[in-house]
């Protein structure tokens, strides 16, 4: 934690020379002390200082200076920080003025040049003003700060892309907050250049990327080698699984993600029916942990990395990342996950990043604090979320296209929305259209089964309607199934015009494909991108686990 700052200020070299001396000596254990030589260069010091997340504990101002007095300064500096003390250094002469600013700025004291001996006219009035704002001091946060509007799609990425990476930060609205305001006036940011992120080291950045925010915190984007034992793509429950399992084993293994390590599972608010969680975990929580034993066997992770493409050259596996390069690998396990189904609905993409948002409810839960808000999907993703929102919102309004929640939800969730009194399930219900110029205002509904169509208010509509895999870099290589789904094992076999199986295309072996192995040797899925699997986390973490010892097997074979 950096050290509270006392700012001196004199226009004479000398005299500034000499407090500075005399305050470092004594307080330069506990402090830092800053000096200006003008009114005008220590308010750009004082701006400074907010941008950089540093705190003025007390101001050691020279009166008489030119252009601006001590006191006009103190009158602006104290406005950025009200709760430092403030102290003027007059000359006798001065004593007059200096009193009268006692009242007219509520100057703590003033102090009379020359101070000597320090010990006994500087060192005890300072220590008297420090101890009472040391009492009263609450260290800032320290993690990084993002400043933006809460109905910007930027802003709201970059929030996502924080709280998915289990990155600390603190969020500032342009519209409610003042301080969000005069940090964006001192970095010379306007409103159309939001996000503006301020990192704890002081620099920051106006509308950065999500590569550059990464880059700037330390994330691992690149590979350090150019080959692996074992690549796995996607880092949800089934690809962690798999890097933990992988690397415990001896294998050198490095794990790519998208977006962020846990998934689509990762940003799952509350997850109660997960073996050895019997008052249950949150999906950020559950892939910290996955993260921390990953890297405990020396997994290479690399967020966020997008992979775009992937060839065979017996017997290596190449995959392409975002960049162009490439990195290889005995076997790949793709893990990828799906995303979150759009609703092809007028206004949603408009207004998707500004009031409708595609899962995070942990990212927006503070934001809807007291207002209303709609969920729409009946599945346990959308239980999580509308459990979760209501210990913040007003009241949670859940839409669902069928009679009831009993098809497509866990008994103990849809217990758990029963008894919770702000949450309404509203069954044969579909949004048919959103409206809003930036952000939305209005929610269109209709009836399934009368037809009955009505217009509410709404500023926060949450979607969580199924699963799309994102598989389309595999085309011409790995066969899927018609909704992209990765086929494996039996599920690959083709039958011939006599009845006869045959072994998939594109296959070169005499054996048969392993369980979870596609139709490429040595290439394997888990988790939910695979044909058939079970959308549960403990499955895919299952999938992930034992998907390894094939690997094993087909590696004993091709080395």
């Amino acid at each position: 934690m950096a050290k509270p700052v006392i700012l001196t200020v004199d226009d004479d070299p000398e005299v500034l020379q000499a407090i500075s001396r005399d305050l470092r000596s004594h307080y330069g254990a506990r402090f830092r002390i800053v000096r200006a030589d003008s009114g005008q260069s220590a308010i750009d010091t004082v701006q400074q200082l907010k941008l950089r997340n540093e705190v003025v504990a007390l101001f050691l101002v020279d009166q008489r200076m030119p252009q601006m007095s001590g006191v006009e300064f103190l009158e602006q500096a104290l406005q950025i920080f009200p709760q430092a003390k403030r102290a003027l250094l007059t000359a006798y002469a001065d004593t007059d003025a200096a009193i009268r600013a006692i009242n007219s700025t509520q100057i703590d004291y003033y102090l009379l040049k020359p101070w000597d001996p320090p010990e006994e006219r500087l060192y005890p009035v300072l220590d008297d003003l420090l101890d009472d704002w040391l009492a009263a001091y609450r260290p800032p946060f320290e993690g990084i700060r993002v400043i933006g509007n809460r109905w910007s799609p930027q802003s709201h990425d970059m929030k996502d892309f924080l709280a998915r990476n289990q990155i600390p930060y603190q969020w500032l609205d342009i519209e409610l907050s003042e301080e969000a305001q005069k940090l964006a006036d001192f970095a010379q940011c306007d409103r159309l250049s939001l996000p503006l992120v301020l990192f704890s080291d002081g620099s920051s950045l106006l509308q950065p990327s999500i590569p550059e925010v990464a880059e700037k915190i330390g994330l691992r984007t690149q590979a350090e080698k150019p080959f692996y034992d074992l690549i796995i793509v996607g880092g949800g429950p089934a690809g962690l699984a798999a890097a933990v399992y992988g690397a415990s084993e001896g294998l050198r293994t490095v794990m790519l993600e998208r977006e962020a390590p846990g998934g689509q599972a990762g940003t799952s608010s509350r997850i109660e029916n997960y073996l050895g969680f019997p008052v249950g975990l949150s999906g950020g929580d559950l892939a910290r942990r996955a993260v921390a034993q990953a890297r405990r066997f020396g997994v290479e992770i690399l967020s966020p990395q997008e992979v775009t493409g992937m060839r065979v050259q017996d017997p290596y596996r190449y995959i392409t990342l975002s960049n162009g390069s490439e990195i290889s690998c005995h076997a790949l396990i793709l893990g990828l996950g799906v995303s979150w189904r759009r609703l092809e609905v007028p206004g949603l993409d408009r207004l998707t990043g500004a009031g409708v948002y595609y899962g995070a409810a942990q990212t927006e839960a503070m934001t809807c604090q007291d207002e209303d808000v709609f969920i729409v999907g009946g599945a346990n993703s959308a239980g999580q979320a509308a459990m979760y929102f209501s210990k913040y919102a007003r009241h949670v309004t859940m839409l669902v296209r069928g009679e009831s929640l009993t098809k497509s939800m866990s008994q103990y969730l849809i217990e758990q929305i029963e008894e919770t009194p702000n949450i309404t399930v509203q069954p044969d219900s579909s949004v048919i259209e959103a409206k809003g110029e930036t952000s939305l205002e209005a929610i269109v509904l209709e009836n399934v089964q009368t037809g009955a169509v009505e217009t509410v208010p709404a500023t926060s509509l949450f979607i969580f309607i199924g699963a799309v895999p994102r598989t389309e870099w595999l085309d011409g290589v790995v066969e899927r199934d018609d909704r992209g789904f990765i086929l494996t094992g039996s599920d690959l076999r083709r039958t011939g015009e006599a009845g006869l199986s045959h072994h998939p295309k594109g296959w070169t072996l005499d054996r048969d494909p392993y369980l979870l192995e596609t139709n490429v040797p040595g290439v394997f899925a888990v988790g939910d991108v695979r044909h058939g699997s079970v959308k549960r986390v403990a499955s895919g973490v299952g999938e992930g686990s034992i998907c390894v010892q094939f690997v094993h097997q087909y590696l004993a074979n091709v080395r």
